[in-house]
This record gives C-alpha cells, structure tokens and sequence, in this order.
C-alpha cells in the first residue's frame, strides 16, 4: 500500500479554461480566442468533434488505480483521508465500498476524475443517482477520448455528466437553451454551466501515413455570471452544511 500522501506524486485536475462570457472565479483564466472559435463557432476542419456536457458544481476528486490498490484523491492528488473536511472522508469510505468497482475499470496508473456531489457547494441537487459523477479517465495530463471513457464507465455503471451535444461547435447561447434552468441531475437551484470538449482525429505519425488517431485536444468551460461560489459551504455561509446524499 502506497503511503506517499500523494501517491501519483501530481496533481489530481487542473483548471479548465473560460469561455468569453464566463463568470471568473479567483485562479480563474480565460481560454485563447482561437480555442473559443473551435469549441462554438467554426471546427478547423472535418477531423474536429466537439462535445458539450453538463457542469456539475460539487467537490473535484479522483480514484487512482496502483496495483490492486485504489486511493481516493483530492483535486490537490493528495489521499482523501487527509483532507480536513468531512465530505473527502465520507467520499473515501465511499471509494472504498466500491473498491472493485474502479478495479474493473482502471488500469495502472490510471484515475477516474469526477465531481462528488455529496454537499452543497453553490447548488443543491435532489439526486436521482449516486454521489460521484466520472468525467475524465485520465493517464498523466492524458485524457481519454470520449467513446473509450464512456465505454469504460459503462463497465463500472458510473454515473457520467449529461451530454448535450455532439458534432460541430456549440454556441453558448444553444448549449445553456439544451441545459436548461435546471440542468439533468436533479439540480434545486439554477444549473452551473456546461463544458465543451474538443476532440481531434490526429495522423498517428505525421509525415508518414494517412492513418489517424482520435485524440483529447483541449476542454473549455462556461460558468453562469451570476453563478456564486461555495454559497452553501459553511465556511462561506456561516450555517451548517447542506447535503445533497448522506451515507447510510
């Protein structure tokens, strides 16, 4: 058992970039122009695929497989047992309850990211599924593509964020119209936003061949402007917690 306080050794997730329009948060930063032009406006060309999903706003964290061990992970990479908020404890007694589940799924080295929806962050949930939500399956700074992460979700009977949309660019304006107020996860308060993830089908050796491989390029996002951070957080609220799911 690995008993590295950050058994990866890196970060968990990092930050996804803004769309023009999005509300920045502190750390935030807005991605490039020409990012925003591919994901809702113009591909750059028939290899582009553009993915649109739901925004989930709860607790970024993660499940890394090393050997036959799985660790629950904070955004940070570091174990969830060392967090000093509950929700990360609860969420690694949850990991390990359905420790066999993420075995079938992983591999070596690899880590399933998602949101834990447990406590209320900036929006209450009534949810109709359980509290982890996956959206990446990630190998290093690696993600996996879209149709291969869903497979492998699938195996495990994950949960995943509602897909909007799929094809060509999204505008902002269309993606929040397929949202809606609510969003599909049972959201109580106005949904966050969504993300756009775009995909690419690269030559698999440049120069040498017309043969091609579907590659992860980047992922943009968009935040409601008058989203809140954190407003039901106690530390933010000054009130006790809210909790969208409580362990039995």
């Amino acid at each position: 058992m690995n008993t590295n306080p950050k058994p990866l050794g890196i970060k968990n997730y990092g930050s996804i970039p803004h769309l023009p329009g999005s509300r920045l948060g502190p750390g935030d930063h807005a991605c490039h122009a020409g990012q925003a032009q591919i994901a809702t406006e113009k591909a750059r060309d028939r290899h582009d695929e553009i993915f649109v999903q739901e925004k989930l706003d709860g607790s970024n964290v993660g499940v890394a497989r090393l050997g036959d061990w799985v660790y629950a992970l904070t955004r940070a990479g570091y174990k969830a047992t060392l967090s000093p908020y509950p929700q990360h404890h609860a969420f690694a007694r949850w990991v390990g309850q359905n420790q066999a589940r993420f075995l079938a799924v992983l591999a070596e080295g690899e880590r399933l990211c998602g949101e834990w929806l447990m406590q209320a962050h900036g929006t209450r949930y009534a949810l109709w599924h359980e509290p982890f939500v996956a959206f990446d399956l990630m190998v290093g700074a690696r993600r996996l593509p879209y149709d291969a992460f869903m497979a492998r979700c699938a195996a495990g009977g994950f949960v995943t964020p509602q897909l909007l949309h799929r094809g060509a660019p999204l505008a902002i304006a269309a993606a929040m119209t397929a949202l809606g107020t609510y969003g599909c996860h049972g959201a109580l308060d106005p949904v966050e936003g969504a993300v756009w993830r775009v995909e690419r089908d690269e030559l698999a050796q440049p120069g040498g061949g017309s043969a091609r491989r579907r590659q992860v390029d980047f992922l943009v996002k968009y935040v409601r402007p008058d989203k809140v951070d954190g407003c039901y957080l106690p530390e933010i609220s000054g009130l006790p917690p809210v909790y969208n799911w409580q362990p039995d």
